[in-house]
């Protein structure tokens, strides 16, 4: 495993997880806004260009990326919640990172996971737990819960901003 693109390794799902497990999700869900934004507070605009691990994507890509991601997932959940095990879009997340607006200031995309997460937040926080047990389907990862879901999605967002943190602190960036 490349611990540079797995700074806190491979998403390994919790098969029957408790309402403290979802609870924990959904305040890290919550959270995880606020430190991304700590964690490239300070940086450059040479260093928001600087891949996080060889061949990687820059650390603007990653917020960007992060912002896309973030939508895509609010609506398999939305879809999940009000359809029949939807079978739900995947997009081209590497053809997506060239387009140009990810060559334009992080900032909307850190206003807009604050916004995004706020509202995923409040959304999980209404569900009671058979609500969590539908499903949907995705052409990625197959039949997944929104159990399953609601844990990759706050792994997800942890997994980026600790790409970030670690190109930082290998390059001793403060």
């Amino acid at each position: 495993m490349d611990p540079f693109r797995y700074p806190i390794g491979q998403f390994e799902p919790i098969p029957n997880p408790t309402q403290t497990h979802r609870d924990r999700w959904t305040q890290d869900i919550l959270e995880i806004p606020a430190i991304l934004r700590l964690t490239v507070q300070n940086l450059n605009s040479e260093q928001l260009l600087t891949p996080y691990r060889s061949k990687g994507w820059t650390v603007q890509q990653v917020v960007h990326h992060l912002a896309d991601n973030n939508m895509n997932a609010y609506i398999r959940f939305k879809r999940a919640l009000t359809e029949d095990h939807p079978t739900v879009n995947s997009y081209r997340e590497h053809l997506w990172a060239e387009l140009s607006d990810y060559q334009i200031p992080i900032e909307s995309s850190l206003f807009l996971l604050e916004s995004l997460h706020c509202r995923f937040a409040a959304l999980l926080r209404s569900l009671g737990p058979s609500s969590f047990q539908k499903t949907f389907t995705s052409p990625t990862h197959g039949s997944m819960s929104l159990n399953n879901a609601t844990q990759r999605y706050a792994w997800h967002s942890q997994h980026h901003v600790a790409q970030i943190a670690s190109l930082k602190k290998r390059l001793g960036w403060q």
